[in-house]
């Protein structure tokens, strides 16, 4: 027969409903709430003068990370865009970031369903840290070099 202490233990254990999640569920769950993971802190610091940081916060693949660092990069569903996103919301050439000096800006290529910056669709924009970018049903957060924040843009 069990005694008391033994039963309340096994009583807890009966009732725990605590639940552990690996580190792909809290990097999505970041990734949802648009929080940046100590993993992304790390990429966005390391980031050189000149580059900046696309973290996709919500589509297909929450939580991918493309890296700017080229004067052109073109977003779309077509096999070649440097960011390739595979879904039907998405025009084959829907959009490229461009670089400017230590800045970047955003410019749709006539795409059907827009680009969107901050939630408004626009045909080009200047991006600032943390701006938010939605290409089709994918939006993406954009993270500046910390180098560049201090330093005048366009230099």
């Amino acid at each position: 027969m069990a005694t008391e202490p033994e039963t309340q233990a096994n009583a807890t254990r009966a009732h725990d409903t605590t639940l552990t999640f690996g580190d792909d569920f809290s990097a999505q769950l970041a990734a949802l709430e648009g929080t940046v993971s100590a993993e992304e802190q790390e990429a966005i610091a390391a980031l050189p003068s000149g580059s900046a940081l696309l973290i996709v916060r919500r589509g297909p693949n929450a939580g991918a990370r493309f890296l700017l660092d080229a004067d052109l990069t073109t977003v779309g569903r077509h096999p070649d865009a440097e960011i390739f996103l595979d879904d039907v919301t998405v025009s084959r050439r829907h959009a490229e970031f461009v670089r400017v000096g230590r800045a970047f800006d955003v410019k749709d290529l006539g795409s059907l369903n827009g680009t969107y910056f901050d939630g408004t669709r626009i045909d080009v924009a200047r991006l600032a840290d943390r701006s938010e970018v939605q290409v089709g049903k994918y939006r993406l957060t954009f993270y500046a070099s910390r180098a560049d924040l201090v330093a005048p843009a366009g230099a």
